[in-house]
């Protein structure tokens, strides 16, 4: 039985999104005060999308602030399914279109051939990183970790800070950030909205087998923090 991590439910979306807004411009604004750069792990879909804006207004050193992804389908970041396009419009926007935004995709054909440039696109994030945004899947992935990929257990055992993943279950191929790399930060939250989605994490704290429900990979660790954000 996995140990319930910190969980906060909140009267609607839209306290939670304007709390967490908030948590995290100060956890961002505290790491450059005190370190001079701060890093940002976001994901995709249409649950961030408002955090992102109200995120965006935010007063703090954007400049300093290094922001990519948590996982991003192989496609062009024009393309309507490109998790670096609905970053591009939603967070890189009013006060943060100063940040230091690099998307995960890259010219490579498959995001075999391209992990590596990826890889030392990102090597000079500030690590750990200070903030990651993570969602989850009815199906229990987060990032691109799924249950029914062949490459999951890579994405979970490697120390190399990203992935490919072919799921069979989601279109397109993907790249993703390790669970090593998740997991070498200094704060992860996990934002839910909905029933379904509160469901699901209470059948994933109820066990602890990572290859059926990927998210209690993080859920299960006691290496980083994890606050969940819930609302109905």
């Amino acid at each position: 039985m996995i140990k319930e991590s910190v969980f906060k439910q909140f009267a609607s979306p839209a306290l939670l999104e304007a709390t967490l807004a908030d948590k995290i411009a100060i956890q961002l604004q505290e790491a450059v005060d005190s370190r001079g750069r701060a890093s940002l792990i976001v994901s995709g879909g249409s649950t961030p999308l408002k955090l992102f804006h109200l995120l965006s207004q935010k007063s703090i050193d954007w400049s300093d602030i290094y922001i990519t992804l948590a996982d991003e389908r192989w496609l062009d970041a024009c393309e309507k399914d490109s998790n670096e396009r609905l970053v591009r419009e939603n967070l890189l926007q009013n006060r943060a279109v100063n940040a230091k935004f690099r998307g995960l995709k890259n010219m490579f054909a498959t995001p075999e051939e391209g992990v590596d440039m990826t890889t030392e696109l990102l090597a000079n994030f500030p690590r750990p990183f200070d903030v990651v945004i993570l969602g989850m899947g009815t199906d229990g992935h987060t990032c691109s970790w799924f249950p029914c990929s062949k490459e999951l257990e890579q994405a979970l055992t490697t120390k190399d800070l990203c992935a490919a993943v072919n799921p069979t279950t989601a279109p397109h191929p993907r790249i993703t950030l390790s669970k090593d790399a998740i997991l070498t930060s200094r704060q992860i939250y996990l934002h839910l909205v909905g029933a379904s989605k509160l469901s699901v994490y209470h059948q994933a704290l109820a066990g602890d087998d990572q290859n059926k429900m990927p998210i209690r990979a993080v859920l299960s660790q006691r290496q980083t923090p994890v606050d969940v954000f819930y609302s109905a």
